[in-house]
């Protein structure tokens, strides 16, 4: 009896850890999908642009499909970017709020947060502290924004790891809602209440912000994020 138990224990330990090795290779190891944004987008300086003057989504230019989609480069831009979609001039779908621009968060959990969000057709890319997601569809790759969280958790060899993430940004009656893995549960939700947005976050807060014209010089090069251990050799 007391070998039988002994038995399971040591198959229950083995499945455990092979279940979160598998975990700890796909949040760090797997492949990410190859970065196409064009060159001249993120060597751009998107701190210099007035995001109270908006383009015209009238049809005239790409649509949402003609543009690769936009990921974060490593684990963090360098600098703000262009916009991903700045060329794209599709209509946004009938149950989509316009929420396009530069946000502030004035009120609630993240204070100070800064970020800007793009829209066209069913396409948004929200660019903030060195991440750009972007979900939708374009021509480089699938519809979730298939990318990564940004807090480097650690580094081998000099080479940052930091965990993927992935999810959907799908609009139901005004509310952008964001599906974890594309197809989850809601986790994070993004919406207008007069001229503010607010911003529903997966850890719990509800940040109200203001739009902003000019993005503030602090912002234009993103702090370095998680505890960042050094593994191995550097």
């Amino acid at each position: 009896m007391v070998g039988r138990a002994m038995k399971l224990m040591v198959r229950l330990a083995f499945f455990s850890f092979a279940v979160v090795a598998v975990i700890v290779w796909l949040l760090f190891f797997s492949d990410r999908p190859e970065n196409q944004i064009d060159p001249f987008t993120l060597a751009g300086d998107g701190s210099a642009l007035n995001y109270c003057e908006l383009p015209p989504l009238d049809g005239s230019g790409k649509l949402a499909v003609d543009i690769p989609k936009g990921n974060t480069p490593g684990c963090s831009y360098e600098h703000f970017p262009l916009p991903i979609l700045r060329e794209c001039t599709e209509p946004l779908p009938d149950d989509a709020d316009d929420i396009r621009g530069l946000w502030l968060g004035v009120e609630g959990g993240h204070t100070g947060h800064v970020e800007r969000i793009e829209q066209c057709g069913e396409r948004v890319v929200v660019t903030t502290s060195g991440l750009i997601h972007d979900s939708g569809p374009n021509s480089s790759s699938g519809f979730p924004t298939d990318d990564t969280e940004g807090s480097v958790l650690f580094t081998i060899g000099g080479e940052e790891y930091c965990p993927r993430s992935s999810a959907s940004a799908i609009w139901n009656n005004g509310v952008l809602d964001f599906h974890v893995l594309g197809w989850g549960p809601v986790v994070v939700k993004r919406y207008r209440e007069g001229e503010q947005l607010i911003w529903e976050y997966a850890d719990g807060s509800v940040t109200r912000m203001n739009r902003l014209c000019q993005l503030p010089s602090e912002h234009k090069r993103p702090e370095p994020r998680g505890p960042r251990y050094s593994l191995g050799w550097d």
